[in-house]
Formats: structure tokens, C-alpha cells, sequence
């Protein structure tokens, strides 16, 4: 159980971390509407992950040993090929606000999560494969991954939005790109290894 939350927070913190549409509307919202921006726009993220969680416990009570099978083996090796783009993005990697998102936080959330490939891709794959794993434990094992991955996302968008709001900055991009290679390589192992569990 312990396992599951802490590599739910884990893997949750190399997808929170990833240069994309909701980080860079967490910088602006924060810089217009202070810390609190971090914390809706993370609420708007989770309502949609919410619904996806719905749609992969709906498969799992359909699936069978070889789909299981299938899923894990298809979520190691999009952990491997996110690991490999996260080595690539972070070659070049920075913090500037790259988007012109406004209204509501919690609707920023919602649009940035839902509109970008990555999250969809990862939810479909790697999301998936984890949370049925979860699921053939049992429920509550399910749950401590997914509150483990909004931990990490919870415990990520609320540092941005505080600097942020502050007119500081969490890092400078040399350590953002150091951490993010890091991040990049922890993918990479645990995917070989996650594909590789279902052979032994």
C-alpha cells in the first residue's frame, strides 16, 4: 500500500513537472490572482482525472488476465518513451509564461489538462496500466496511487504558484533542466522494469 502511494507520487511528480499548457497558466494565474491560483487550477485538473478514473475502473471490471497483461506491457513502454521525451525537453526546458490563458483557475485546469496530448496519452497508458494494477490489490490500493499523483501534483503547482506570485522564480533552469533529466531517467528505469515484472 505504502509502495503504491509513494510510486503514485513519484510518477506523479515527472508529469506535474513537465513544461506544458498548465504549468505555464499556474505562472500567469498566479502572478494575476496570487498563490490560491495553484491549488484551483489543480482542482480543475483533478475533476477531469476524476472522470478518466471512472471510465479505467469501468474497463477493469470488463478485462481479463491478458488484457491486464497487455496494459502493463503498453505502460512500461510509454514510461520509456516519456522518459525519453523528458530527456529531450530537457535539453531547453524554462519557466517563462508561454500562454494567455484567463478566467478561472479551475477552469484553466480542467482546458490545459484535457487539451494536452501528453496528459491524454498518459492517462491512456501509464495512468491506466497502474491504476488496474492498483485495482487487482483492491480498491483502497487504487486510491493511494491516485492520492499519491495528486500529492505530487498538489505539492508542485502550490510552489509555482507562491514564487510565482511572489515575482520569484523556483529555480533556475539550469537545476529545472538538471531535475527534469533526473526525472527523465527514473521514468526510463522504473518503465523497463514495469514492463519487464509481467515476464517474471
Amino acid at each position: 500500500m505504502i509502495k503504491l502511494l509513494a510510486i503514485g507520487f513519484l510518477i506523479g511528480l515527472t508529469g506535474a513537472v513537465v513544461p506544458g499548457p498548465m504549468l505555464f497558466a499556474t505562472i500567469e494565474a498566479s502572478l494575476r490572482r496570487g498563490w490560491i491560483a495553484g491549488p484551483l487550477i489543480v482542482l480543475g485538473h483533478a475533476a477531469v482525472e476524476v472522470l478518466i478514473c471512472g471510465v479505467i475502473l469501468l474497463g477493469f471490471s470488463i478485462a481479463n488476465d491478458i488484457v491486464f497483461d497487455i496494459v502493463s506491457l503498453v505502460g512500461g513502454g510509454a514510461l520509456i518513451i516519456f522518459g525519453m521525451m523528458m530527456l529531450r525537453s530537457s535539453r531547453n526546458a524554462t519557466f517563462d509564461v508561454k500562454t494567455g490563458i484567463t478566467g478561472s483557475p479551475v477552469v484553466a485546469g480542467a482546458l490545459t489538462s484535457v487539451s494536452n496530448p501528453y496528459f491524454l496519452v498518459w492517462w491512456l497508458t501509464i495512468g491506466n496500466s497502474m491504476v488496474m494494477d492498483g485495482l487487482r490489490i483492491g480498491v483502497v490500493a487504487a486510491l493511494l496511487f491516485i492520492i499519491g499523483h495528486w500529492i505530487a501534483d498538489i505539492v508542485w503547482y502550490v510552489s509555482v504558484s507562491i514564487i510565482s506570485s511572489r515575482g520569484g522564480k523556483l529555480m533556475s533552469d539550469h537545476t529545472y533542466r538538471t531535475f527534469l533529466a533526473g526525472c527523465g531517467v527514473f521514468l526510463l528505469c522504473f518503465g523497463a522494469y514495469y514492463a519487464a515484472a509481467i515476464f517474471m
